[in-house]
């Protein structure tokens, strides 16, 4: 097998530790700056790849055409791409010779697009999978060769998820790319009419609002979990929340309604539980704690709505 392999976030590493021994190159999104100090750094992929020994290309527009142009020079019988971030358009599908194949973390045609392992979360979904599909010009549109299944855990975060999707796919890529390079494989139309879309994380979507019920709240602080994070607006400040657990203790909204032994604030419908916290410009602790060095009491209103 000739296998060109595109890629930029942590989701798509395993896949290319699998495949390595079969990558003519690897193609990754340009380094961007990162972490707080905003330094240049290469994609976990274009790391990866340069551990394994492997040529990276890294074209900041896909379309390019002397990028197509090498791709050409290397006889590829597949591309696979998984977490690249960039559309590819008919030009580049066109080039290996049997497809381009995607890796994408959710059931398809469930969570087309740039973030489907938080939003099934988000959505409350207790399951979720990896779809393996033939490209085409669409946003994820493409007909399904094969899928895995995963139960979401009651608990599990976006990041838990994603690294359980990620090994899945790493799994699905060993067994199906011998197969897929021989042509021995159906393909099966996506649904159209059952397609939900999974847009990009926002910042402003991260504040939990004292008017949300707690089921709600807290699928959103998994699905947020560990990046980009949740917080709540409080009369003290913002407030980025590490650990929480959801209660069906109610009061009115963005309300106290213990601060021992545990710090809980009601919302809409039931409450919410902030095991640690992390006030903004201060180091992380216990939900308890912050309460006690902020004098919080029982019924005082903390929680405010809006940013």
């Amino acid at each position: 097998m000739r296998i060109v392999y595109f890629g930029t976030a942590p989701f798509a590493v395993p896949s290319l530790e699998v495949l390595a021994p079969h990558c003519v190159a690897v193609v990754s999104q340009p380094a961007r700056p990162t972490g707080r100090g905003l330094q240049t750094q290469p994609s976990a992929v274009a790391k990866t790849a340069e551990r394994l020994t492997l040529p990276v290309m890294t074209p900041e527009k896909a379309r390019d055409p002397e990028f197509i142009s090498q791709l050409i020079a290397l006889d590829p019988d597949l591309f696979v791409v998984a977490a690249y971030g960039q559309i590819l358009r008919r030009k580049l599908l066109d080039v290996p010779r049997v497809g381009c194949f995607n890796l994408h973390g959710s059931l398809l045609p469930r969570w087309r697009g740039a973030a489907p392992v938080q939003r099934a979360i988000q959505a409350g979904d207790t399951l979720s999978g990896v779809s393996l599909m033939k490209m085409d010009e669409g946003m994820d549109t493409g007909p399904i060769v094969a899928m895995e299944r995963h139960i979401i855990g009651p608990d599990e975060t976006g990041g838990e998820l994603m690294g359980n999707l990620a090994n899945l796919a790493a799994s699905m890529i060993g067994h199906w790319a011998p197969l897929l390079a021989r042509g021995e494989f159906t393909l099966h139309p996506q649904d159209d009419s059952m397609a939900v879309h999974a847009p990009k994380l926002t910042r402003e979507e991260s504040q939990i609002q004292p008017e949300s019920n707690a089921t709600d709240a807290y699928n959103l602080f998994r699905a947020f979990a560990p990046a980009p994070g949740t917080f709540v607006a409080t009369s003290q400040g913002p407030v980025r929340l590490h650990q929480v657990r959801p209660s069906e203790q109610s009061g009115e909204p963005g309300v106290v309604l213990s601060v021992r032994p545990e710090l809980t604030v009601s919302l809409k419908v039931g409450s919410l539980t902030l095991l640690e916290v992390q006030p903004e410009g201060r180091r992380r602790m216990s939900g308890t704690d912050f309460a006690n060095g902020a004098r919080l009491a029982v019924g005082q209103r903390w929680l405010i709505p809006g940013q």
